[in-house]
């Protein structure tokens, strides 16, 4: 399997932006768009670019805005999801520009490819969105309920709200922090990690725990790169997505059909703390309901929030059998 890096540049409000993809596959074959999530870069992928180029696909896996090696504007509003659908649009038109791709989307990544399909439903044929349901944008702040349900308590979306605290968190051991993020949301860690009472103003990697040794998931070389391509470098971009997000519902709400058309399917991790954001309630629960033509909702045993990394076997085979259907 042989890799090449392309760029591809669009003008923004905030300059040109230029999206690093890694591409394979024979030019001609069907165009499947891979979209990561926090805090990753294309290489996240890799299982599945190898699986699907195999059937015949051709693949390309994205650094997200402000990851790896595309552009990293500064502002908080670069990282609404009209900015990152239109990154990925940009993608599939260079890439594809007689046909519509299948676009799969991972954490962030799920809400940048599902709402893709609304704002440029001419350019994507089909959608599978990975550990985060698709929910329609609506007006307001979605801070809002955050700050509601953990009032005078810590949720990382509160932790990541102030400028500059996080960043430097994860800046001044970027090996270590993500080697905690990423256990600490597996299927490895313990259930109750994240939703243990703890402080408002608690730091986050305070208390996650630094695996020795890391689980088998995570002792691949594939790790190595994004460690690489990220370091010596400002990680803005990772937490603006999460501050720009009251900004969404007014760029988004009164765009096309709030319902997904095209095909679109949901998989997540059993293990997935996404499930359990709201207490008492299971997120994955209604994960189909605003995808018109669901295709299926599929949940892995024994992962977590990193699904197709941590059973890759298991999330080859529900997109293969979502993307052979279409």
């Amino acid at each position: 399997m042989t890799l090449q890096m392309q760029t591809v540049s669009r003008p923004s409000d905030f300059g040109q932006i230029d999206i690093n993809v890694a591409v394979t596959g024979d030019a001609e074959a069907p165009l499947i768009v891979c979209v990561h999530g926090w805090p990753e870069s294309w290489h996240s992928w890799n299982s599945q670019i190898e699986h699907f180029v195999a059937l015949d696909y051709r693949v390309a896996a994205i650094d997200v805005r402000g990851y790896g090696e595309s552009s990293r504007p500064d502002a908080i509003e670069a990282y609404r999801l009209v900015e990152l659908c239109g990154d990925a649009a940009a993608v599939i038109e260079a890439l594809s520009p007689d046909a519509p791709a299948i676009v799969f989307g991972h954490d962030w990544g799920s809400p940048i490819a599902y709402n893709t399909a609304r704002l440029h439903p001419h350019l994507v044929q089909a959608v599978a969105g990975l550990s985060v349901p698709y929910i329609p944008a609506t007006a307001g702040n979605p801070m809002d309920l955050w700050n509601l349900l953990y009032a005078d308590r810590f949720f990382y979306m509160k932790y990541f709200q102030e400028v500059g605290i996080a960043e430097a968190a994860f800046e001044a051991d970027l090996p270590a922090a993500l080697r905690k993020v990423y256990f600490g949301a597996s299927g490895d860690a313990p259930s109750d990690l994240w939703f243990t009472d703890r402080p408002d103003g608690t730091a986050l990697l305070d208390f996650l725990t630094d695996p020795d040794p890391a689980p088998a998931w995570m002792q691949s070389e594939r790790f190595a790169p994004v460690l690489k391509s990220n370091a010596g470098r400002s990680t803005h971009g990772w937490f603006n997505r999460y501050r720009a997000q009251h900004l969404d519902g007014a760029d988004i709400e009164g765009v096309g059909q709030p319902v997904i058309a095209q095909p679109a399917c949901f998989i997540g991790g059993a293990k997935d703390i996404v499930r359990k954001f709201v207490d008492g309630v299971d997120l994955f629960e209604g994960a189909g309901a605003s995808l018109r033509d669901n295709r299926g909702v599929t949940i892995i045993d024994d992962a977590g929030h990193w699904v197709h990394q941590e059973q890759p076997a298991a999330t080859n085979q529900a997109l293969e059998s979502f993307v052979v259907g279409l």
